[in-house]
């Protein structure tokens, strides 16, 4: 088979997973900024979000658009040192193109500079380019300062992809650089870092039929861990040679949550499970029974790490539309859970300032839980001022109850600060609840 087009396949059978969004007819519509290299500036507009009109975006494709990952797909940030954050995203170009002519994906890895002086991101430039897809690309950074910067990777492999990575110092000069191999044949990979490890959670292989549009799911999830120079030092199979894919992870001081989602034949939702992972030792520890399962709408969850509370907090939307929030701790116990909240948006990551998480929602707000160990409340919303994008959106807290916030787009980056003074307080209408029910922290444990 001629090799582009068997690339052009691999990424529709991999990665066309958008079809069923554009077929509901749902369009969004918003003022997009694309970003423009050479500059020093990627010339994304920044505004507040109270500016934003009530109802005015819908994260959503609009019809007709096809897979939005086409374009962008995948971010992260990390410490550049002081108050200087990098971040990286995975794109089609400057401004992002699509696909080749033949169906492949050219999307190159890139790397900008933000600080809270700045109102965007500037210096935007190529980090790693290869042939093929460098996407979506993920990132951590260990108490070294060390940034894992991981990917499946679609340059010069006999399996179709590879995840792949590179280690670096936090000025970006290399310690181990891109290419080394997690998995030949492993995909839609995702790394954190646990004290001065790095743990990368990647699925591996294909299996046809099934999942959104039918196109199939990945066959199992797995576990690797690395030191802070890259050096691997163990692998764990967490599901094994089984219809589960779409690995989340989240780390803290000295474990990892692992969160994945499984195929349920017949079905078009999937059954969340996650999982409590220690590095040092490769134990992992399921949650018990009794524990409500999700079922869950495909690829929409996250994780995170909120320090403040010493707790993983898990974000879903489940199949009736509405998202659920779990508070989990070191050892794999839930400690709090709320429900029916509004539905989050796709491949969208949980962003942590302080004892406050924050998740992008469907309906183009910003949701701002308050979390204590046993304890969530949503305690506010804000209006974006633009359409959350389905391939990534990132938060980097600057200061008490701020967040910047960069969300990947089909035609770049936007970009917006958010702070607690513009909060709303949530109707009874985004708690599934009638006007004059109980105060939202009397129901908040599970």
């Amino acid at each position: 088979m001629d090799r582009a087009i068997g690339r052009a396949r691999r990424r529709c059978r991999w990665h066309c997973r958008f079809g069923w969004l554009a077929a509901l007819g749902i369009a969004f519509s918003a003022t997009a900024y694309p970003v423009s290299g050479g500059s020093g500036k990627t010339g994304v507009q920044v505004v507040s979000a109270r500016r934003a009109p009530a109802g005015a975006v819908v994260a959503v494709p609009a019809p007709g658009l096809g897979d939005e990952r086409r374009f962008m797909h995948g971010i992260g940030w990390a410490s550049a040192g002081a108050d200087k954050r990098w971040v990286f995203f995975s794109s089609s170009g400057l401004p992002p193109r699509g696909a080749n002519r033949d169906g492949s994906w050219p999307h190159d890895v890139y790397v900008g500079e933000w600080s809270p002086s700045q109102q965007r991101l500037a210096n935007v430039h190529v980090f790693i380019s290869r042939p093929e897809a460098q996407e979506p690309v993920s990132i951590a950074q260990n108490t070294q300062g060390n940034i894992f910067v991981s990917f499946e990777d679609g340059w010069n492999t006999p399996n179709e992809v590879n995840q792949r990575y590179g280690v670096y110092r936090s000025d970006l000069s290399p310690i181990k650089p891109y290419p080394n191999d997690v998995e030949s044949g492993g995909h839609s990979g995702h790394v954190a870092a646990v004290g001065e490890r790095f743990v990368v959670f990647y699925s591996e292989d294909w299996i046809d039929g099934g999942g959104v549009d039918n196109l199939g799911t990945g066959n199992g999830v797995y576990v690797k861990v690395y030191n802070g120079s890259g050096k691997l030092l163990r692998h764990e199979n967490v599901a094994a040679h089984v219809r589960e894919w779409w690995p989340m992870i989240a780390g803290s001081p000295t474990r990892a949550l692992l969160v994945w989602q499984k195929y349920i034949p017949g079905e078009l939702v999937a059954e969340l499970e996650f999982s409590v992972y220690d590095p040092a030792n490769g134990k992992l520890v399921r949650p018990k029974d009794g524990v409500n399962v999700f079922r869950v709408q495909y690829y929409t969850y996250a994780a995170a790490w909120v320090p403040a509370v010493n707790r993983f907090v898990i974000e879903a939307t489940l199949e009736n539309g509405r998202s659920s929030i779990l508070l989990v701790d070191e050892k794999g116990r839930v400690t709090a859970k709320l429900e029916c909240l509004p539905a989050s948006v796709r491949e969208a990551s949980i962003a942590v300032n302080d004892n406050v998480a924050y998740v992008p929602t469907r309906d183009g707000r910003l949701m701002a839980l308050a979390l204590t160990g046993d304890s969530i409340d949503l305690r506010g919303l804000m209006r974006a001022p633009f359409a959350w994008g389905n391939t990534g959106a990132i938060g980097i807290p600057y200061g008490s109850g701020a967040v910047h916030f960069v969300s990947l787009s089909p035609v770049g980056l936007r970009e917006a600060n958010f702070n607690v003074r513009n909060e709303v307080v949530p109707s009874a209408s985004d708690l599934c609840r009638p006007e004059g029910a109980r105060k939202q922290s009397d129901v908040s444990n599970d």
